[in-house]
């Protein structure tokens, strides 16, 4: 390599300096990113408390659409199909045995918290009552919200139609099944 190269090399290097300690000034001088650090860039939203109280929601709170009586045109089909979302944590079969969650066997009017052998969440031992066709509907819902500080790790049912399907498909799974209402 010849000197002549080499010179061109540390000069395009130098060059190559210059223009981009040229443009970051150029761009500090059109950019004053120090200017103006008194004013807010953010917008303040007042609330009123009693508004932000009545955010949160219980299982009181909760407005559900009845299945009741979209249960008897409900599809047993579309209620097994909407049931695989369930059969990752849970069994429906006679004398199955828990996964993560217990098994559905012969759900319909059983008291809540009473499968043996599986340990509830507080908040669900202490809710009390059976799990009729409109509470099992409305847990199904929003699961978090209808029961607050479940364990269930499941999103919820938003459509009224697949939430009868499922609940008319788990009526089924029962040696002697409850009558629809």
């Amino acid at each position: 390599m010849s000197l002549l190269e080499v010179n061109k090399i540390l000069a395009s290097i130098i060059v190559a300096i210059l223009v981009v300690t040229i443009i970051s000034l150029l761009g500090d001088l059109i950019v004053n990113i120090n200017a103006d650090k008194s004013k807010e860039i953010a917008y303040k939203i007042e609330i009123e408390e009693n508004q932000s109280e009545s955010s949160g929601s219980s299982s009181q709170d909760i407005e559900i659409e009845p299945i009741s009586l979209l249960l008897s045109s409900a599809s047993l089909e579309k209620g097994q199909k909407i049931y695989k979302k369930c059969g990752t944590c849970h069994n429906y079969e006679k004398d199955s045995a828990n996964k993560v969650g217990p098994h559905l066997w012969d759900l319909i009017n059983r008291p809540k918290a009473n499968v043996e052998g599986f340990a509830y969440s507080k908040a669900l031992a202490e809710f009390g009552g059976v799990w009729s066709y409109e509470e099992l509907a409305g847990f199904l819902y929003k699961p978090k919200e209808y029961i607050e500080g479940t364990k269930m790790n499941f999103a919820g049912l938003k459509k009224v139609q697949d939430r009868a399907d499922l609940v008319l498909f788990l009526r089924e799974q029962s040696d002697n099944p409850v009558p629809l209402p």
